[in-house]
């Protein structure tokens, strides 16, 4: 049976990046494990395919601290400007990184791009071993150690296992972790865009009756696409000629950036909140998507999940004799718990709030958006938890 201190369950970015912030801040002390059932330098790997994701002003602080950030930089692009409106209504709001200060309010990276980066990082590291393609089939937990039983008939034992393998995590399940989900009848609509006009850095967030339209910066003025529609206009809206599509795009974003000129591969996932309220048992710890899966709206879900795994790496940093230790897994459940909740509780709410066209919802979004334009104090909160910078 194979030895280790730490196993993760899942491969994709919240796993990946786990593994390299316990290695490095332990400075390879730590025997790490990570059990991935796609290969780590797939290029079909679902945890690093074509999809774009915004990174925090925080969470680049974070991949800074943990030396990550240099890598990733050439292949980033800068999001410089954040514009906010309401279809067909007045309300809008903007942020802009010279008004604060900042190099960027944050970044966009091609998860491709990352998973080919964490692959080149993981051959210099001995500490890290990865037993990919495969997966965890059980769980067997004693006072001292945990016992993985891999689908190859591998066995692995550990003082600590971390689910980072997804909302529908292997891990939770065979531990018997309650599932909560909620749908929140949406379905995003997935592309790459070009434009009439240089985006220079701007990200765009349009709340329609249907839901968000987001446009975030990407290289080569692209721009990543996450439309949101209800599942029955998603599904004809998919079905569309490129033409169509655009020119329909165009009517429920808007002219900001010129006209719309061509549309890469569509595809579409449907939009469901998935948590476990709790995410942490006896030597086993939750993070990431497996913690939970997060509508778009506002760019929260994946940089909540990165403030999991920077918070565990670092409590698991403070007893290296025992990273399984119940003062460890305690520690980390106390930081995470106010962060999860009132994340989780802002992102519903604004679904909530945005994704319809009722008169009273209507007029007070609209309202909230002129005051935070103009009071400051009003978009504060906001705006510190846009760019990631809150209590972890």
């Amino acid at each position: 049976m194979k030895q280790f201190d730490v196993v993760i369950a899942g491969g994709a970015m919240a796993g990946m990046t786990l593994a390299l912030a316990l290695d490095t801040q332990s400075k390879g002390q730590l025997r790490i494990a990570v059990v991935e059932p796609f290969s780590v330098d797939n290029h079909a790997h679902p945890g690093f395919d074509s999809r774009s994701i915004a990174l925090s002003f925080g969470t680049v602080q974070i991949l800074k601290n943990l030396g990550l950030w240099a890598d990733i930089l050439p292949v980033a692009t800068a999001i410089k400007h954040i514009h906010v409106s309401d279809r067909h209504h007045a309300g809008m709001t903007s942020i802009d990184h010279a008004d604060i200060d900042v190099e960027a309010l944050g970044y966009v990276v091609e998860l491709a791009d990352i998973g080919r980066l964490y692959h080149k990082q993981l051959e210099s590291r001995p500490s890290i071993s990865v037993m990919s393609p495969d997966s965890v089939q059980n769980v067997e937990r004693s006072e001292q150690h945990n016992v993985v039983r891999l689908q190859s008939g591998e066995s692995l034992q550990c003082r600590l296992l971390v689910a980072a393998d997804g909302a529908i995590s292997t891990c939770c399940q065979a531990l018997g972790f309650e599932l909560q989900q909620h749908d929140f009848d949406q379905v995003a609509v997935i592309a790459n865009i070009r434009c009439q006009q240089a985006h220079q850095g701007r990200a765009f967030e349009r709340f329609t009756d249907q839901g968000p339209v987001a446009l975030l910066p990407m290289s080569d003025d692209r721009m990543s696409l996450v439309w949101c529609l209800r599942p029955a206009e998603a599904e004809r809206v998919l079905q569309l000629d490129d033409a169509l599509f655009l020119s329909q795009l165009q009517q429920a974003f808007g002219w900001r950036l010129g006209a719309f000129t061509h549309v890469g591969q569509r595809a579409s996932y449907p939009l469901l909140l998935r948590y476990r309220a709790q995410n942490t048992s006896h030597r086993f710890a939750i993070v990431g998507n497996a913690a939970q899966t997060l509508h778009p709206i506002a760019g929260q879900g994946f940089n909540l999940g990165i403030r999991d795994v920077a918070s565990l790496a670092e409590e698991v940093i403070q007893s290296l004799e025992d990273v399984g230790r119940y003062s460890v897994i305690n520690a980390f459940a106390q930081r995470r718990q106010a962060d999860r909740q009132n994340t989780i509780a802002m992102t519903s709410s604004l679904v909530h709030i945005f994704s319809n066209d009722y008169l009273s919802l209507r007029v007070g979004r609209n309202l909230g958006l002129a005051l935070m334009d103009n009071i400051p104090s009003l978009k504060t909160p906001m705006l510190q938890r846009t760019l990631g910078l809150v209590a972890r």
